[in-house]
């Protein structure tokens, strides 16, 4: 399948999102308007057949550190490369604008997501304790210039 790859919008994600049982509606265009708001931000979407199908938001924490705070790809379009694909251009991304390094967060009941993070070059940086095993976020970090 051949997917393209650009910057989009909230539609889009919005789109995407409604593709992703996970996800249940808690994201919506207040809440990401509100998080990125005043950032320099990073909103990147896959299309195939021009219809949005997978996204990754990040946005800046610091002048060297960006952090990549949501993604998703719809169920129908899973196991094609796709998470991977968007990973490496918002790392490039982040590189090119002078980001040192990326820091993310996931929970233990995403198993594939902790397992591509470690895969490909993200290391532990800490735990967020939200009160339970499930609830608590896993936190990652990675050095561009030692990736790139």
């Amino acid at each position: 399948m051949n997917y393209d790859f650009h910057i989009g919008t909230i539609a889009d994600v919005l789109k995407v999102d409604s593709q992703i049982p996970e996800f249940d509606g808690r994201n919506t265009a207040e809440k990401i308007m509100k998080k990125l708001a005043d950032k320099n931000a990073l909103m990147l979407i896959a299309s195939f057949n021009k219809k949005p199908v997978a996204y990754k938001i990040g946005y800046e924490l610091s002048q060297t550190e960006f952090y990549s705070w949501l993604g998703g790809v719809s169920s129908d379009h899973r196991k094609q490369g796709i998470a991977t694909q968007l990973r490496k251009k918002q790392e490039r991304w982040a590189a090119d604008k002078g980001y040192e390094s990326i820091s993310v967060k996931s929970m233990n009941r995403f198993p594939a997501m902790l397992q591509m993070l470690i895969g490909s070059g993200y290391q532990i940086s800490g735990y967020q304790d939200n009160g339970s095993a499930a609830n608590s976020k896993i936190c990652f970090i990675k050095h561009l210039k030692e990736a790139l």
